[in-house]
């Protein structure tokens, strides 16, 4: 893990732990503390340079979209907020540092038929050999959940055996990202998909102790790189993998495994829609589903009606691009 290198290295170690404790996620967090320290160290920066001007510079040196960018500048308004409580500085130098405009983000979208082409390609992956074999099902088994569930990447691999509950077919997930559990139905493909597993799984491996419903190596759970290498090698083979577009003020995302949570929220509000329902009213039951701590998370997914009209909007911008 890289460290802190700048003069206030004491200051965000101790930040990090402050968070940590609280129980948030620190990923993301550090990377954008690893990025104002490179530039704290980079202009030999002390407590005196911390004035407006100072991250008005910053903002105009960091090397990302306007996104990335007001990311940081949160993080380190935040972390302010903390200097200031504990009397290292007297006022947030931040307070009044406006964000960049933000582009708008179109995420990828695969269509029901598309969704089962990725899964066939999925599972003729998964290799015979018994070495591996085992394995290989349980990542497999993890995209799925994720394309017919629409988990969270990080779900599937934190989930215990007891968290699977075969007799009335629903799995029970915890601590999600806002801090709530949900108890989930699960389709019958899904249940038939985990009961063959288990079933192997106690074949070749009678004496297991793997407390993790998907089991990886040395009683440990999958990694997400594993799942995510299976997730572009799938889209890969069946020519799905289409580049991160930039057109005019318009993000179009590229795919990857969230992709597949987004595309099974449009796709069910679109079959609600399909049906002669109003997909609006169904965001509550959908919002309880995928773990949303508020409705206006859910609702977003109403700006991509499908993967079709999503295409005929990069195929506007692109033509638009040119015209003009």
């Amino acid at each position: 893990m890289k460290n802190f290198d700048s003069f206030l290295a004491p200051q965000l170690n101790d930040y990090m732990v402050y968070r940590q404790n609280g129980g948030y996620a620190t990923k993301s967090l550090r990377s954008h503390l690893l990025a104002f320290d490179r530039y704290l160290k980079d202009k030999d920066a002390d407590w005196n340079s911390f004035r407006p001007s100072f991250f008005l510079e910053l903002r105009a040196n960091l090397d990302m979209e306007s996104r990335s960018v007001n990311r940081v500048l949160s993080t380190v308004r935040v972390l302010f907020q903390f200097l200031v409580r504990r009397e290292y500085v007297r006022e947030n130098p931040l307070t009044d540092i406006p964000p960049l405009k933000e582009n708008a983000i179109i995420p990828f979208v695969f269509s029901p038929k598309h969704i089962d082409q990725l899964l066939k390609a999925a599972c003729i992956r998964i290799r015979g050999d018994e070495r591996y074999f085992l394995h290989d099902l349980a990542v497999y088994l993890a995209v799925l959940l994720l394309a017919r569930c629409g988990m969270r990447i990080s779900e599937p691999l934190r989930l215990f055996r007891h968290h699977y509950r075969r007799d009335d077919g629903t799995i029970y997930i915890e601590r999600t990202k806002f801090k709530k559990d949900r108890l989930i139905p699960v389709p019958q493909e899904v249940m038939r998909e985990i009961e063959n597993y288990l079933a192997v799984r106690e074949t070749l491996c009678p004496d297991d102790k793997n407390p993790y419903l998907l089991a990886g190596r040395k009683h440990m759970p999958l990694r997400e790189y594993q799942v995510r290498l299976l997730f572009r090698q799938a889209v890969k083979d069946r020519g799905l993998d289409h580049p991160r577009k930039v057109i005019g003020t318009m993000n179009f995302s590229s795919p990857t495994p969230h992709s597949l949570r987004h595309s099974f929220a449009v796709n069910t509000l679109l079959t609600v829609k399909e049906r002669g329902q109003s997909p609006r009213r169904a965001l509550a039951v959908l919002a309880t589903y995928m773990g949303h701590s508020e409705y206006k998370h859910t609702a977003t997914y109403l700006t991509v009606v499908d993967a079709a009209s999503r295409q005929g909007l990069v195929d506007f911008a692109m033509w638009h691009g040119r015209d003009t």
